[in-house]
């Protein structure tokens, strides 16, 4: 049975550099150019999770996908504002996968007190879009010629999702690691495991 949990950033970090790696090198879906190794991964996961979280789906110890919340700019007023980011194993898509980690993770940022994800997808992607605007993910706008790979120019699209009230005096967001063992938090990531048709 799959599951979602919590990345180990240590133990995780070279499955999640092989998932991402074709994407790097075949598609445009992704704007670097360099595949990134594992160790490299894991740094940069064990400095985002201080506040952001990090969601795999795992199945029979293998990593299938993994869905990421991430800063937006680095500005403070941006601070209830996420990135989300999401890649499932190209042999693993069409199994309930990418809605599962995204839902879950979406819930995450709900319960730490986020204010806006935006998803940031390079145009043309079906299938992101697809799933973005399932889950109620709206295209605010369009950047033109916004990258070079591949021999060609391509453009972003912007899609956000409101997950909490905007106010004037809004509540600082919970940082993951005062969260993070909380066991409502935990159960939370776990519930969406059951939408995974594996």
């Amino acid at each position: 049975m799959a599951s979602i949990r919590l990345v180990n950033p240590k133990t995780d970090s070279e499955q999640i550099a092989a998932i991402y790696y074709p994407y790097v090198v075949n598609t445009a879906i992704t704007f670097d150019t360099l595949p990134v190794e594992g160790r490299v991964f894991s740094d940069k996961i064990t400095k985002s999770m201080t506040i952001y979280p990090w969601l795999v789906c795992e199945h029979n110890g293998e990593l299938l996908g993994y869905a990421s919340g991430g800063q937006f700019r680095d500005k403070n007023s941006f601070d209830w504002t996420v990135e989300t980011t999401i890649y499932v194993k190209e042999a693993a898509q069409g199994l309930g996968i990418g809605t599962s980690l995204y839902k879950a993770l979406i819930n995450c940022l709900t319960i730490q007190n986020f204010n806006l994800c935006i998803g940031i997808i390079t145009i043309p992607n079906p299938t992101s879009i697809n799933l973005h605007e399932s889950l109620g993910f709206k295209k605010e706008g369009t950047i033109t010629k916004a990258g070079f790979k591949l021999g060609r120019w391509h453009d972003i699209g912007l899609w956000v999702k409101q997950i909490s009230k905007h106010n004037y005096n809004p509540s600082y967001p919970t940082k993951l690691l005062q969260i993070k063992n909380d066991q409502a938090y935990l159960n939370e990531i776990d519930a969406h495991s059951k939408l995974i048709n594996i």
